[in-house]
């Protein structure tokens, strides 16, 4: 047993320990974004991107990007993105909150943006 005491002192390695329900802790355990296939039936993964904003209380706005594949899986072919959704004091603070996000809510986020795409809004975001 010398062996399983070991283990139990071992420092946790990258991703372990974490929990990949989370867009975080996908990220953690994986070291990939996660894959999805939308409600248009395309394949797409997703990235956090933050950008500026003029709210000096908080000057840092995110939103979801959702890449999608070719079907062959060799290329993006386009791409949506929600409206911004998280406001903060730092990017750090912003991809925290985004990281939260259950992976169950990143579907949820892909399709209301496909949706609002193929309603007429350019890239997912609202028309």
């Amino acid at each position: 047993m010398a062996g399983e005491e070991q283990n139990a002192t071992r420092p946790a390695g990258p991703g372990e320990g974490e929990d990949d329900r989370t867009l975080g802790g996908y990220f953690a355990v994986h070291t990939r974004p996660p894959a999805f296939e939308a409600c248009d039936g395309f394949p797409y993964t997703v990235s956090i991107e933050t950008e500026r904003s003029p709210d000096l209380k908080a000057p840092v706005a995110g939103y979801l990007v959702f890449p999608r594949w070719a079907g062959t899986g060799l290329g993006i072919v386009g791409h949506v993105e929600t409206p911004l959704l998280w406001r903060g004091a730092s990017r750090e603070a912003v991809v925290e909150q985004a990281e939260a996000l259950s992976l169950h809510e990143v579907q949820h986020l892909l399709n209301e943006a496909v949706v609002r795409r193929t309603a007429g809004g350019e890239n997912g975001e609202p028309a």
